[in-house]
């Protein structure tokens, strides 16, 4: 990760409604998806001006996605993280990002299944 900056901003447990799933029964039914999502961005810059207009705003980030995850209605997890991390990529600025998406209850017994994916910027 040369040239990406250690510092990290998170949003943790972010939990949307959206019809996600491959079985017919899925398709008719509003499921939870649970992100966590850690972005590379310098925070020097706003620590030192303190200003919004600075940061990697997280409250942003979270409302794209929640609008763009609740009007989806994709089969697999794996397509819907890869969609959420293009946006994140392209629409705020960030270089590299690591992307959690869970789906609570989708297997008996577990508590959770999904997939951790992390995407750089032209890579």
């Amino acid at each position: 990760m040369s040239g990406i900056s250690q510092d990290r901003v998170f949003i943790e447990a972010l939990e949307i409604e959206c019809l996600i799933g491959i079985y017919d029964w899925e398709r008719t039914v509003r499921q939870s998806v649970v992100l966590d999502i850690e972005m590379a961005f310098d925070n020097r810059l706003p620590a030192g001006s303190d200003a919004i207009e600075d940061t990697l705003d997280y409250k942003a980030v979270s409302k794209r996605l929640m609008q763009f995850i609740g009007d989806s209605s994709y089969g697999l997890v794996e397509t819907l993280a890869e969609q959420c991390a293009t946006i994140i990529l392209n629409e705020f600025n960030v270089n590299w990002l690591r992307l959690k998406l869970a789906k609570p209850g989708a297997v008996r017994g577990a508590r959770s299944v999904g997939v951790i994916i992390e995407r750089q910027r032209g890579a």
